[in-house]
């Protein structure tokens, strides 16, 4: 008969030396836990595609030598689940740490558990080697976690991060793409992911510019959002009714910063009478469209 431990000392595994990651030394100490080892039922993906899912992400460079080069990264609220919103407050760009935001497209549960992961496991690697990760380092621990998250995908949990961060050693930001099977790309200037991604991808291949400052670079990402709301039913656009406003990050030299609410009700402000001009200005005070005759393909109403 084996008896508890009473003693209140903690594990051998736990006072062990080993690995600075904390996804390793998880995977040695309770792999149960880590979210590519969940059990899901063996049934495959949820039915009718009810997981909710998130979308949509854009991140940008901007700046200049002079001034200070930096990223942003900006995500809408809404989650889905089939044709219905799960949630319309839901947040999907969070800090990784002091110089690093990570934005999340794919399975919404699945892959905040992973961010959180990811967060402790960049915490944990400063405690232990007492000095930041260098940002390479973050992109592929992230790429390795998500190589581990592959059996949930191929039954429809996929997670598709947008990783984004201020190279310190390097003095600028940095972007980072990857795919469920744990491919990592760097990518330049800007790029978007998520079911909103081809349009917000349009977006920004017109507004950006080099050179931009952080307060243009903060509205072309709204706008970029903007557009992919107008023609994704996934991607919800800002809500000033209920005062609920995409999430925008900034990382620069001095970390991760949030732009306030107030702030971004004031873009998305200039950005509605901006448009409303220019519909007004083509079409009078007339409706953009009249009434439609006929078949209309295979629309729904």
């Amino acid at each position: 008969m084996t008896h508890a431990d009473t003693s209140g000392r903690l594990p051998d595994a736990f006072l062990r030396p080993g690995s600075s990651s904390f996804v390793d030394f998880l995977a040695g100490h309770a792999p149960d836990l880590l979210p590519g080892r969940r059990d899901v039922g063996g049934a495959g993906a949820p039915a009718d595609g009810l997981a909710p899912h998130a979308t949509t992400i854009v991140a940008l460079s901007f700046g200049t030598d002079d001034g200070g080069r930096g990223v942003i990264m900006a995500g809408d609220r809404r989650a889905t689940a089939g044709n219905l919103i799960a949630s319309r407050e839901m947040e999907k760009v969070f800090a990784a740490d002091a110089y690093s935001v990570v934005g999340i497209a794919g399975s919404a549960g699945v892959a905040i558990e992973l961010v959180r992961l990811f967060q402790l496991e960049l915490e944990h690697y400063e405690k232990i080697e007492g000095s930041l990760l260098s940002l390479d380092g973050k992109a592929n621990r992230l790429s390795t976690m998500i190589r581990g998250n592959l059996p949930l995908a191929l039954q429809g949990l996929a997670v598709v991060p947008l990783f984004a961060g201020y190279d310190l050693d390097r003095g600028y930001g940095r972007l980072f793409s990857y795919d469920v099977t744990g491919g990592r790309y760097e990518e330049h200037d800007h790029h978007t992911v998520g079911s909103g991604s081809v349009f917000a991808r349009g977006a920004l291949k017109k507004l950006w510019r080099p050179g931009l400052d952080a307060d243009a670079a903060v509205g072309v990402a709204v706008e970029a959002l903007y557009d992919a709301a107008d023609d994704d039913s996934a991607t919800g656009g800002p809500d000033p009714v209920r005062q609920i406003w995409p999430v925008v990050t900034v990382v620069t030299a001095d970390g991760v910063r949030r732009v306030a609410d107030d702030e971004l009700a004031a873009t998305v402000a200039r950005i509605v009478d901006e448009r409303g001009a220019a519909h007004r200005a083509a079409h009078g005070d007339r409706p953009a469209g009249g009434p439609r005759t006929g078949y209309q393909g295979g629309a729904h109403a």
